[in-house]
């Protein structure tokens, strides 16, 4: 037997598929990992200590630049959480439109992350279809608020503007053309036979690891763990809404492209639902002009297109938050790379990291 010298390798920061400032030293057996050392202290920004310095509503813009990819979502996760500790009751309509923005956003995120993740395996056709899509959600948010990236829609007490006359005919013709991406790309994709080898049986994750290591979203339910905050503690309204949990077999990277790529599909159901249902009303309740939570602590989370997003923060009875913390499901998906890397190839690291579907800018907040 030929015993061979083990080296180390820097894969990132500046590496195209870490997607971000990622640094992971690997130890490599010829090609093969058989140690891994995972580095995230490259985009530390400050957040959570910046918002201790601004009232409640100038937090809600700072959420937005956590996982950039979900603007919305985050501000709906932060907003909740402080009409969860001034107990305000938000109007229907307004639950309405939370619901319809946020799943919108969901599938504008998860078009990046199959579109990425296809293109870190080599096929760079494979980014061009869902970002179409992508586009034409970003045009209808931009319309709607004025924005494409950093949204700063959701407000304490409902959203900043009412859906303009225009918007119902511009999402119909996005439920009109949907479906037909979705065929595209699984007929692209989803039965490719280099797809499959590249992604099946690839960085698996079982259950109790998953369970041990804290997963959740798509990361979660592809190992076959079926929770989903939105079923299991709904908040807002969605226990209204009649939508499917996607779960997966075997915790591959095969599964985890599957299951957003069905979790695409019931965002695609709740949207329609939401839009048909819509009441009209008011947009916001009824809220000081100055927000001043009474003194206490609160933690709400909500399920984000990453995985749980949780907020939590201590009220001293002023203005200004005395302590906020985000709960960033990037972060803890991230843990367990080091443990699920050892055994495979360079090659096959691009990919795992890839179906995380991760993004930095939460990573160190």
């Amino acid at each position: 037997m030929v015993k061979t010298e083990t080296y180390t390798l820097n894969f990132g920061p500046q590496h195209p598929s870490t997607h971000g400032v990622l640094r992971i030293v690997l130890e490599l057996d010829g090609e093969t990992c058989v140690g891994s050392k995972t580095h995230i202290g490259y985009l530390h920004r400050g957040i959570e200590k910046l918002v201790e310095a601004r009232t409640y509503p100038q937090v809600i813009p700072y959420t937005d630049r956590l996982d950039y990819l979900s603007g919305i979502s985050n501000n709906l996760a932060y907003v909740q959480t402080v009409e969860k500790l001034m107990g305000i009751e938000v109007p229907e309509r307004a639950e309405y439109i939370r619901v319809l923005v946020s799943e919108l956003m969901r599938i504008a995120n998860h078009m990046v992350a199959i579109g990425v993740y296809v293109m870190d395996l080599g096929a760079v056709t494979g980014v061009f279809y869902p970002f179409i899509e992508r586009e034409k959600i970003l045009e209808m948010l931009s319309h709607l608020c004025g924005a494409r990236m950093t949204f700063n829609y959701i407000r304490i007490g409902g959203v900043s503007q009412d859906l303009h006359p225009d918007f119902e005919e511009e999402l119909k013709k996005f439920i009109e053309g949907f479906p037909k991406m979705l065929k595209e790309y699984h007929d692209l994709v989803t039965g490719n036979e280099i797809f499959l080898a590249r992604t099946k049986n690839v960085g698996v994750v079982t259950k109790e690891q998953a369970m041990s290591y804290g997963l959740t979203g798509a990361n979660l339910r592809a190992c076959g763990i079926n929770y989903d905050l939105r079923k299991v503690k709904p908040y807002g309204i969605y226990d209204r809404f009649d939508f499917e949990v996607p779960i997966g077999e075997n915790g591959d990277c095969y599964d985890r492209y599957m299951v957003r790529m069905l979790e695409l599909e019931e965002s695609f159901k709740i949207i329609k639902q939401a839009i048909k249902e819509m009441p009209q009303g008011p947009i916001m309740a009824k809220v000081p002009k100055v927000i001043r939570p009474p003194k206490g602590d609160v933690y709400h989370q909500v399920e984000n297109p990453k995985g749980i997003l949780g907020h939590y923060i201590v009220s001293d009875g002023t203005t200004n938050p005395y302590r906020v913390h985000f709960r960033r499901p990037s972060f803890v998906n991230i843990s367990m790379f080091d443990e699920i890397f050892i055994g495979h190839k360079i090659a096959d690291i691009v990919a795992i990291i890839a179906s995380f579907d991760l993004v930095l800018g939460e990573v160190d907040a």
